[in-house]
This record gives C-alpha cells, structure tokens and sequence, in this order.
C-alpha cells in the first residue's frame, strides 16, 4: 500500500494542471483596479507588447491570446495559401491534440514526420520537397516544430538555424510551437530570442499558461512582413479577447525580471530530481532524455497500475508501458521525493524485493 503526503497530492499528468503564479495573480488583480480601453486599446497590452520586443528583437510583433491552438492556427494562417501543405512531426501537438484545426479551420493539409525524438532535421524533410511545382500534391510552405517537442526533447539554436536556412533558400517559413519554449531556453541556458528570432524562426506561438499564467498565449511575428493579416486573422480566429488586458498582464508578469526563467528552471530542475530518483531501479528506462520539465520512463505495467490509484499521470505509449510524468513552477523536492518514495516501493513489490 503506498503512503502518499497528502490526500490530494501533487498532480505529475501535466503542467497545465498546476495553479497561477502569485505574481501573475498580482497582475491581474492591478489591471482590474480600474477601467481601460477594450479589444488592446489599453497600457498593460502596450506593455506586453513592448516586454516581447525586448525578449525577442525590435522587429518582433505580439499578440495575447486565449490559448495554444488558436496561436498555432492564427499564426500558420498567417503564411498558409489554400493548396499549402506544413510539414511536422508526427507527435506534434498541431496533429495530434489539436481535434483538426489547422486543417478545419485554414484548409490546409498537415504532413507528419516519423520521427525518433520529437525532432525533425534537414534529412526528414529533403524529400518532401520534391513535389514543389508539382499541380497534383500540395505544397509544402512551413516547417512546423516544437520546443520543446512532445517528447521533451529540445532543439539546440544550431539545429533550428540548419532548418530555417535550408527552408529560406526553398521558399519556405519556419513555425514554432512554443508552448514550452521557456523550458527549452531554460534548460538551454540561452536566450528565447537565441532559439527563434537568431535562428532563423518566422513565427511562434509562445505558451504562457504551461509556466505559470492563468491562461495566456501569444502569437509573435518575427517578419514584418507577415504581419499585416495578424489582426484580422485573430478577429476571425474568435482570439481577439475584448478585456484584453487580463490576458496581457499575465504575458508581462511573465516577462518582467525573468520570471519565465525561473519558474521554467524549477520546473526542470523538479524533472531532472525525478529522473535521478528512480534511475537505478530494476526493470526502469527512460524512453527520452530529460531535457526539459518531462520524464518519460518505461515502468512495468503491475507499477503503473499500482501508482495510478495514488497519483495522477498519463501513460503515454501503452503499447510499450511509457508513462509521461511532468513537473511544473509550483512541484516542491517534496513533492518529487514522496513521489519517488511510492515509485520504489511499488517497483520493489513488483520485483518481490
């Protein structure tokens, strides 16, 4: 019988599970003392725009919005001809998780990559390519990635800026989806303009409600000169919010003395003491490496059966008994190591040890 710390204990099935950074909660609460201007008429969405600008180059263009998928949608939109086809891994969310939205709402066809890690390099996509001009096959006009990807993996600026120049010199766009963007340049120690705006990135969507929002994404465009259709785009796509500030504010918050930063590197400093915590036990492996704030370990089914009436997790590959297990701001050494405390006993009463 495992022996949890509390009689609600600290979700590990997702980093959207997690609450609202005091901070942010203090943002929204200073937006609401008075009234302002609606639809992003108004000074904390001026801020926000200002606070990417600094992050990622004077060029770069924000937009709050509700959520991750209608980002994703809006931006793709943005570059996407009605015969145009985006190329992607296969566990990209945009594919995946996403119920067809790219595809519903922009009529564009999705093109999903076998991939080992979540990553898709220069060799995966060289081959696509040869039905550019071809009247018969859509044509490939983005590269859509994702940093971090689905499988927690990051890519290095080296690797995104080998992608964004050989999609350049074919006509080509670049499109991250960046919902946990701040895990990558945190667990990269780099900047997150490193990873977009110098790499070569056109257009990202950056996820704020992984890292400690209450629920706020935006939409940055990274060349001016896609940027002309964004705002109607966002009216069409139903993410124009008319109390915009409340989202904006939480961008800020986000923003404002790096606090994305830390509250990405707490989460995978959390993900990386998971990991070491169980890394010697019989019949455990990791499926991927950590580099972020998820652990992807391979548990006999007996285990994840037995951990499962006590703590709350997805079980990612059935097939192969890969469980995924991710940390957020707000998971305490606590809360990792009571974890891990009922990850060794079950395991060693699976083993009879």
């Amino acid at each position: 019988m495992l022996t949890s710390t509390s009689s609600f204990p600290k979700s590990f099935a997702s980093d959207n599970h997690a609450g609202v950074h005091p901070a942010v909660l203090a943002a929204i609460i200073e937006a609401n003392a008075m009234d302002a201007p609606a639809y992003g008429g108004d000074p904390w969405t001026q801020a926000m725009e200002d606070a990417f600008r600094v992050e990622f180059g004077a060029q770069a263009t924000a937009y709050a919005m509700f959520n991750g998928t209608g980002a994703n949608v809006v931006g793709l939109g943005l570059v996407l001809r009605p015969y145009d086809a985006v190329l992607c891994p296969e566990s990209a969310h945009i594919n995946t998780n996403e119920c067809g939205a790219a595809e519903r709402a922009l009529g564009a066809k999705l093109v999903p990559l076998p991939t080992d890690d979540g990553k898709i390099r220069v060799e995966d996509i060289r081959d696509r390519l040869t039905v550019l001009g071809d009247e018969h096959h859509s044509q490939p006009r983005v590269i859509s990635i994702s940093q971090v990807t689905e499988c927690g993996t990051c890519y290095t600026p080296d690797e995104i800026a080998d992608l964004a120049e050989f999609a350049h010199a074919r006509g080509l766009f670049i499109h991250m989806d960046g919902a946990r963007l701040a895990n990558a340049a945190a667990e990269l120690g780099c900047s997150l303009r490193a990873l977009t705006t110098d790499a070569g990135v056109d257009l990202l969507s950056f996820g704020g409600t992984k890292n400690g929002a209450m629920g706020a994404e935006a939409l940055v465009v990274l060349r001016p000169e896609l940027d002309t259709p964004a705002l109607f785009l966002r009216k069409q796509g139903m993410q124009l919010a008319s109390k915009m500030r409340f989202v904006s504010a939480q961008l800020t918050a986000l923003l404002t003395d790096d606090l994305w930063r830390r509250n990405a590197s707490h989460a995978n400093a959390m993900a990386h003491r998971l990991a070491d915590g169980i890394a010697d036990l019989p019949g455990v492996s990791l499926r991927y490496p950590v580099q972020s704030n998820a652990v992807f370990p391979a548990l006999p089914e007996k285990v994840i059966t037995e951990l499962q009436q006590h703590h709350l997790f997805h079980v990612w590959d059935e097939s192969a008994n890969v469980v995924r297990w991710v940390t957020a701001f707000d998971t305490t050494a606590e809360h990792v190591d009571g974890f891990i405390a009922d990850i060794r006993l079950a395991v060693q009463g699976e083993s009879g040890a």
